[in-house]
């Protein structure tokens, strides 16, 4: 039978073609015995995709493992395709209204990110010029790039030609047209460049941790993100995380010591942050993605290298050759960690709209918080914005008010970015503090009253009304 559940299906069933072919079984009596099943070379009815069982596969059974061995060219892309549009349609990521800005990078996740949503957003032009009315509008889609260059020391020659690339890329995308947003890194800090690129420097020169300066330049980087998504207006952020990329952020948060928000980091929908971030490929192994881009040509452009020192990178070594020796042990990792129970903020609140179709409000209802629901009662670090726990709450609560702002800055930090970002020294927390960036620098103002007003909201059963206290 075809796969009948709501919510994103662990399996590759989208359609009842196998449905068709299942052989029917033979009822047992005095005089018959249960059939043997035949044997069927390499799984694949002898040698031919599993799906359409009219083309060869993409790999043969000696040199190649997964869906290459079992789909054609043709099957394979549907498969992977139906899988991001099934975590679409089933979370309510993008409705009719949207305006959906593509975080673009240049590696294959983001390729094909940007392709998927390209190719939705072309079928909706197409429903919406065939309908007699037209009354329901096409989501915009945008397209965003980070310029790292200047903390990665990347040669300028390089960027402009990587930037080049980026614009060929996006251009040549069919039509409705889409903005491109290119975004240096350094402009978070200062609108004048060589400014904004000292103090860049020096702010990730006082990160003694590699880890740490990796996270540090990750979070700025989701900032800057946020940053030109609400300022042109996008009220969607799409990003390439993949299910390889999730699994090696689920064990190399295990180490950091990040437990209680791990939850917040892996679910389809991230609504903690002023534009929600969304994660339609989540569902997809970054071989896959990768052998994609080989089928269908799609170029990209690997402007940005990662660091080899560091959690990060020996974590995601580690899981890389874990998928080698099992090919589904990426899947059991984030399947395992999805158990876990998500935030309130972990899905987009319900918008009504008469103009969103009826189908997508009705998905919304069962999905997404309700008006009168709360995004989040929780607590967040100014640095990386993950949830603070309870005890981590009380502990800056507790603090008085009469410290230095850089003092009250690092208690209302995570214990993670505490240990592996935050200087040791009071006096260089000083000088951190002073080469942040404002968004960050206000958020930590605003945090400490925020966090009271939580704290009083939980205890308010126990608290004495003015009345009750005068008696």
């Amino acid at each position: 039978m075809a796969c009948t559940t709501a919510t994103g299906c662990q399996s590759t069933c989208y359609k009842n073609e196998e449905d068709d072919h299942q052989p029917t079984p033979t009822p047992l009596t005095s005089s018959t015995k249960s059939p043997q099943p035949n044997p069927i070379p390499n799984g694949n009815h002898h040698g031919l995709c599993l799906k359409c069982k009219a083309n060869h596969p993409i790999s043969s059974a000696s040199s190649g493992s997964g869906d290459d061995v079992r789909f054609c060219g043709d099957c394979f892309r549907s498969n992977l395709y139906g899988k991001f549009r099934l975590a679409v349609t089933s979370n309510a990521m993008i409705s009719p209204t949207d305006k959906v800005l593509v975080a673009f990078s240049g590696g294959t996740s983001s390729r094909v990110a940007l392709q998927f949503v390209h190719e939705l957003q072309y079928k909706a032009q197409l429903n919406f010029e065939a309908s007699r009315d037209r009354s329901l509008p096409v989501f915009g889609v945008g397209v965003a790039f980070i310029d790292e260059s200047v903390a990665c020391s990347v040669p300028s020659y390089e960027v402009i030609e990587g930037i080049e690339d980026i614009r060929q890329i996006v251009s040549s995308l069919a039509p409705p047209t889409k903005e491109l947003l290119v975004f240096p890194i350094e402009s978070l800090f200062s609108s004048t460049s060589t400014d904004g690129k000292d103090q860049l420097n020096r702010l990730l020169d006082g990160v003694t941790d590699a880890t740490g300066k990796e996270d540090l330049l990750i979070h700025l980087r989701m900032l800057s993100l946020q940053k030109i998504a609400a300022e042109n207006g996008y009220n969607r952020l799409v990003l390439g995380s993949c299910t390889s990329r999730i699994a090696s952020h689920v064990l190399s948060a295990t180490v950091k010591g990040k437990g209680y928000s791990l939850p917040a980091d892996i679910q389809y929908v991230d609504a903690r942050w002023n534009v929600p971030v969304v994660l339609p490929l989540r569902d997809c192994l970054s071989e896959e993605l990768n052998m994609l881009c080989d089928l269908d040509g799609l170029k990209t452009i690997e402007l940005i290298k990662s660091p080899c020192a560091g959690i990060n990178s020996l974590v995601s070594s580690f899981v890389k050759l874990l998928q080698e020796e099992n090919p589904s042990r990426q899947s059991t990792i984030v399947r395992t960690a999805g158990k876990l129970t998500p935030f309130d903020f972990n899905r987009i609140p319900e918008i009504i709209d008469t103009n969103v179709p009826l189908a997508t409000r009705r998905r919304q209802k069962r999905y997404n918080l309700k008006p009168n629901e709360s995004i989040s009662t929780e607590s967040f670090c100014p640095i990386c914005n993950s949830p603070l726990s309870k005890s981590e709450v009380l502990s800056s609560t507790s603090v008085e008010d009469s410290h230095k702002d850089s003092h009250l800055f690092r208690v209302e930090c995570c214990s993670s970015c505490q240990f592996q970002i935050l200087p040791k020294d009071p006096i260089s927390v000083d000088n951190f503090y002073m080469l942040l960036p404002q968004p960050l620098v206000s958020k930590a103002k605003h945090s400490k009253s925020d966090n009271l007003s939580i704290l009083r909201e939980q205890i308010e059963d126990c608290l004495l009304s003015d009345s009750e206290d005068e008696t």
